[in-house]
């Protein structure tokens, strides 16, 4: 089942998609589309295929809007506004849904979106109130570019990212991942949209999330 509802954010509406798996639900899955600015959307072709394997592995996934992007409100918030939104919008999912808020959540994003995912999951860490997944899926991570504050990355992420990423070099990430001791996912000749490269981005996502169950 595909439901589309409006949240509120620090800006006004929050548009969002949220789709149901068929069977029991074992978590819920924010999926965070790249950079407003420059055509990122909901409706993505990573953050959909992303949102579809999360949905076949029994998790309920929320792919919003980001402000000024389709019917949400505001502007760019360079980050910080976004991050606002999703901590609001999470906290308004428990409340419209009772049966979801125990579960575990699980937190993606592609570019702009993976450091949004980033600075949600580092914001929630500490918070009784939130059932965080302790692992983050980046794809094409931009974190970097947007840490507004430091972030908290756990070790059992999934960091996918294009040899040939020609907007996140794969080198700049690599410099600025190093340190965290995390391991990547390169996908040889592949650019930062993925072209050509979906399938086998599909396969190392559904691939991680059936081995990797939700939990707290």
């Amino acid at each position: 089942m595909v439901e589309k509802i409006c949240f509120r954010g620090e800006s006004g509406n929050i548009d969002c998609v949220i789709e149901w798996p068929l069977d029991d639900i074992i978590g819920l899955a924010l999926v965070l589309h790249p950079h407003s600015l420059y055509g990122g959307s909901r409706d993505n072709k990573i953050i959909t295929t992303v949102a579809r394997e999360c949905v076949n592995k029994g998790m309920v996934s929320i792919r919003p809007n980001f402000r000024g992007v389709g019917e949400s409100d505001g502007i760019f918030g360079n980050a910080i506004g976004e991050t606002e939104d999703m901590i609001a919008l999470l906290s308004q999912i428990q409340i419209s849904y009772p049966k979801l808020s125990k579960l575990p959540i699980m937190l993606a994003g592609f570019s702009f979106g993976s450091a949004v995912a980033a600075q949600v999951y580092s914001s929630l860490l500490d918070n009784d109130n939130y059932c965080l997944y302790k692992s983050l899926i980046l794809i094409g991570s931009a974190v970097h570019r947007f840490e507004f504050k430091k972030v908290s990355l756990p070790e059992n992420s999934l960091v996918i990212h294009g040899e040939d990423d020609e907007v996140v070099p794969f080198n700049e990430l690599l410099e600025w991942i190093r340190p965290k001791s995390l391991p990547i996912v390169m996908i040889p000749s592949c650019t930062h949209f993925f072209h050509g490269k979906l399938l086998i981005l599909r396969r190392l996502v559904a691939d991680y999330l059936s081995i990797n169950v939700p939990s707290c």
